[in-house]
């Protein structure tokens, strides 16, 4: 595992089990009317961790401030949930209990789950429209799960929004990033097409989560 900056920056590995368990999944997201609908396919959920399972919350609005995305910001966005035997699946309970061991959350934690394929419909496909950003939360987890037929992607991570990233990796099968969004920026490279005529897609998963909610008691 990699450490970088005290804990600012973390490095590991799912098991391969839990990889081959969530990635057929993602051939069947759906596109979505939002700006970046027809080329970031996604689910999305809200779980809170109790006891080290998934326990499945009705919330499927995802919103932004125009501060902190101006791409998309201030806009209420639905999204379908995560079909239930990939979000009660051992792989995903396994994703969620690295985040909350490595980030150290309490019993109950509420993790907000996006399941993404980026398709790559461009001749740059960009994987993160908004640029260099922090998403507003304490703890994020990227993780790679699928990468077919695209050069790109890495992930860059900085210190700050106006220097140039001190980090920058292709997140392989199984790959998590854990960044600590109070203290970082991250991006990511548009992705392209390696063979044209022929599909080609990044599938990720990216976990979010604030520290200090509301108490819970299992």
């Amino acid at each position: 595992m990699l450490h970088s900056h005290g804990t600012t920056l973390q490095l590991t590995q799912l098991s391969h089990a839990a990889v081959h368990q969530l990635a057929p999944s993602f051939s069947g997201l759906p596109k979505t009317l939002h700006a970046d609908g027809n080329f970031r396919l996604r689910r999305y959920s809200v779980i809170r961790m109790v006891n080290e399972k998934v326990v499945e919350t009705n919330k499927h609005n995802f919103v932004q401030s125009e501060e902190i995305n101006h791409y998309q910001g201030d806009v209420i966005r639905e999204f379908e949930g995560i079909e239930s035997d990939i979000l009660h699946s051992e792989g995903m309970a396994e994703m969620c209990q690295v985040f909350m061991e490595l980030n150290h959350l309490p019993n109950g934690q509420e993790i907000e789950i996006h399941q993404m394929r980026i398709a790559a419909i461009y001749e740059e496909t960009q994987i993160a429209p908004e640029g260099v950003h922090q998403d507003g939360f304490d703890h994020i987890a990227l993780i790679g799960i699928d990468r077919s037929n695209i050069e790109g992607g890495e992930l860059l991570v900085y210190k700050d929004s106006n220097e140039d990233p001190f980090f920058r990796k292709i997140l392989e099968d199984g790959e998590v990033a854990m960044v600590d969004d109070r203290k970082l920026w991250h991006n990511g490279k548009p992705i392209r097409l390696i063979e044209q005529g022929h599909e080609g897609h990044m599938d990720v998963f990216v976990l979010t989560a604030k520290d200090n909610l509301d108490d819970f008691h299992a």
